[in-house]
């Protein structure tokens, strides 16, 4: 089966060859950095995404009519069905995955043209309210924290922006851990979120509000979580071992996906603790960035802020905050950075503390809207 490569990113290109490659009726879309990829996949291959991923690694993932649709169906009979809003890189899975929805459905999707604000949110989303045999029709989108966070700051003196959140029936919003603050400011401003949890290898957000979608399995190994189910990719195209590390199938036949993150189910709630291998060793003890920057974005002014490991003389390595200047000096950058250092300490230890507080006029993010943690740490290391 041939692979056709998708060059740029224009969603009304992603959107035809997709149709197709659901159908079946065209070749398999190549999304990303697919110009040294093979010319041809197995029968029943939709979609190759090929992303350099927040640690610069690139990964060409094999994703099958049957995986995607499987999503896509689940996630309707989760939240509903209705109309879908594009407002992310469609070249990416999230993204992607609108248009997937959008196509089982059999409905035309949204699309937000040009760059991301919030007023060509606001525009994009009230142009979608419609009725059908005199019933409102449902509307929907998929966001990623900042997004949220920046709709949610325009909003306060935005009434446009306001309404246009408050019209979706669900906002579903991954990519990367929602802080909680930012969760109960959409809440208390009257804005359905629904949190995702996911990867590219199982056909984005498989995972709501901490549940299990139709069909897909959760368990937490050795401190890992593992997912099986419909939605899992078929591998990594090219790559057969690194398919085989990632996806291990046992002997009742049940294939899971080895997610790389850290996690735990409480009460049949899943909640990941962010990446396995995301530790630094500051004075001999091993420190998660990752649980450090999801107390530090408790801290009022922190909520979208990110937490890197730089080399330290003293310690070997330490862990900087990173926050932008616009969120930062709500407050004093000195109580910022004591009360971070704060809580950290209460929750994990005084040998996991920040050492630093930096700001930035903006933080580096990839074309999927996460940071680009790599690129962040590369600039605090040169200032270091």
């Amino acid at each position: 089966m041939r692979l056709e490569p998708v060059i740029g990113d224009d969603p009304r290109d992603i959107l035809r060859g997709l149709r197709s490659a659901l159908h079946g009726a065209g070749p398999a879309l190549g999304l990303g950095l697919v110009s040294a990829l093979p010319g041809d996949v197995r029968p029943g291959t939709a979609v190759v995404v090929t992303t350099s991923g927040s640690t610069g690694i690139p990964k060409s993932v094999v994703l099958s009519r049957d995986a995607l649709t499987a999503s896509a169906l689940a996630t309707a009979e989760r939240i509903g069905e209705g109309a879908w809003l594009l407002a992310l890189p469609a070249s990416y899975v999230a993204g992607m995955q609108v248009f997937v929805r959008a196509i089982v459905s059999g409905r035309e999707p949204a699309v937000m043209s040009g760059t991301f604000t919030p007023q060509a949110f606001a525009a994009a989303a009230l142009m979608m309210v419609s009725t059908e045999h005199g019933e409102r029709i449902p509307t929907f989108t998929s966001l990623v924290p900042a997004q949220l966070t920046r709709l949610l700051d325009a909003g306060e003196h935005d009434s446009t922006v306001l309404t246009a959140l408050r019209s979706f029936e669900t906002i579903l919003v991954g990519g990367q851990a929602l802080p909680p603050v930012t969760l109960e400011r959409a809440e208390t401003a009257g804005v359905r979120v629904v949190r995702t949890y996911g990867s590219t290898e199982t056909s984005g957000g498989c995972v709501y509000d901490g549940r299990p979608l139709r069909g897909v399995s959760v368990r937490v190994s050795d401190g890992e979580v593992h997912i099986a189910g419909p939605t899992l990719a078929e591998g990594y195209l090219g790559d057969p071992e690194a398919t085989d590390a990632a996806f291990r199938r046992e002997a009742d036949g049940t294939r899971w996906y080895r997610t790389g993150d850290a996690g735990l189910i409480d009460d049949g709630i899943l909640r990941v603790r962010g990446r396995i291998d995301n530790v630094i060793v500051s004075g001999g003890i091993n420190v998660s960035l990752d649980r450090v920057e999801r107390i530090v974005r408790g801290v009022p002014g922190l909520a979208a802020a990110v937490v890197v490991g730089v080399p330290d003389t003293r310690w070997g390595e330490a862990s900087v905050v990173v926050a932008t200047r616009g969120e930062a000096l709500r407050r004093s950058e000195s109580v910022q950075l004591e009360e971070a250092r704060a809580a950290v300490e209460v929750e994990i230890g005084a040998h996991a503390r920040p050492s630093r507080l930096v700001l930035v006029d903006e933080l580096a993010t990839l074309p999927s809207g996460k940071p680009d943690r790599e690129a962040i740490r590369r600039v605090i290391t040169a200032l270091h």
